[in-house]
């Protein structure tokens, strides 16, 4: 995961354990200068205890943590200086909202006026002004949310670290809150690690991702990255390829392996040799339709399928097709209607080599 470019801020060969159980093993991450990184992993993969150890809250069993590529102390001393962090459920205290946003300059003694003018520009940012005379604990729980990294910006951090910033909201109240903090950390060009068990988010406002699962680091790269070559069938999981079949390599050429799925033999992307049994993820919606044969369509990836079951999902449509192995497909509803798609209906199915990915079993 080393690149050309020195990194802002890395864990190196991070070790923590609790129980006598290791629950973070990370040979090595790192954040760049002005980018967005999200660390993505379902709840218990470790995210928190990673972002604490990044954040000198807790010190590791096991490795170190640089600034610029600095372990010393000085270094250190200046990361303390640089680097904020809002937790998943941050602590307001008793008072107005202005007072908590200033809370911090106030402890590093800055003037009462410059700290006025930070908690207002921070205020704004957050899209909290109306708030700042308000009092801390009659805060719906999305203003808390803001208030707390509006704190954390008024100290103007080269680096912020949020954990699990829109967990605790409603989806409305998320969707908002996700979209102003892209704006910040590109508007403001901070460098900014966030942690999420949701894909959409990590997607959505992340330059990188590194995907964490059982404590460990199992991919790291962009978001097309990820989408389109996951290292391993949990990250396939983790990008949307959430249904898979069973097949058997029957051979292998340039990257490319031939899979035979019942009847039928499927070209996907993996590493395996012939006479392995691997699951073949694939995405719902990188399954194309169509009434007729799909003319100049490899054979080997068009299948003829029988709509067994539709269910509808708001302006999309569920299918379940009977076909070489049952798989299940997402179309629009405009798309469904063009088709005239019903159950029973036989159909013809057609899916890119790209969008199977094969891993051993």
């Amino acid at each position: 995961m080393m690149s050309g470019v020195q990194a802002l801020l890395a864990g190196e060969d991070l070790v923590v354990e609790a129980d006598g159980r290791r629950i973070l093993d990370v040979d090595r991450l790192e954040l760049r200068e002005g980018e967005i990184l999200a660390v993505l992993g379902p709840n218990g993969s470790g995210k928190s205890t990673l972002l604490r150890v990044l954040a000198l809250l807790q010190r590791p069993h096991g490795g170190r943590v640089t600034f610029r590529g600095d372990p010393t102390i000085a270094a250190e001393r200046d990361l303390r200086r640089s680097l904020a962090m809002v937790f998943q459920r941050p602590h307001l205290w008793a008072g107005t909202v202005r007072s908590n946003i200033e809370l911090g300059l106030r402890l590093r003694g800055v003037p009462r006026e410059a700290r006025g003018a930070a908690a207002d520009a921070a205020a704004e940012l957050l899209q909290v002004s109306h708030l700042l005379g308000a009092r801390a604990e009659g805060l719906s729980t999305g203003e808390v949310q803001r208030v707390a990294i509006a704190r954390a910006l008024a100290l103007e951090p080269g680096i912020l670290i949020l954990d699990e910033p829109t967990a605790s909201l409603d989806a409305e109240v998320r969707t908002a809150l996700r979209e102003d903090l892209e704006r910040v950390a590109r508007t403001r060009s901070r460098s900014t690690v966030i942690a999420t068990h949701d894909r959409a988010e990590a997607f959505y406002v992340a330059d990188r991702i590194a995907v964490l699962n059982g404590g460990r680091v199992v991919q790291v790269g962009t978001p097309s990255e990820l989408f389109e070559n996951p290292a391993e069938s949990y990250i396939a999981t983790v990008t949307g390829a959430e249904f898979s079949v069973r097949g058997t390599v029957t051979g292998a050429e340039d990257g490319l392996l031939h899979v035979r799925i019942g009847d039928r033999t499927f070209t996907a992307v993996g590493a395996a040799a012939p006479g392995d049994e691997v699951k073949v993820a694939y995405r719902p919606e990188d399954l194309f339709l169509s009434r007729e044969s799909i003319a100049g369509a490899s054979p080997r990836n068009r299948f003829p399928a029988r709509i067994v079951e539709i269910r509808a999902l708001g302006g999309l449509l569920r299918l379940r097709l009977l076909g070489p192995a049952e798989m299940v497909a997402v179309v629009t509803r405009a798309a469904g209607d063009e088709l005239e798609l019903r159950e029973g209906l036989e159909t013809q199915v057609q899916v890119k080599a790209t969008a199977l990915h094969a891993f051993p079993l």
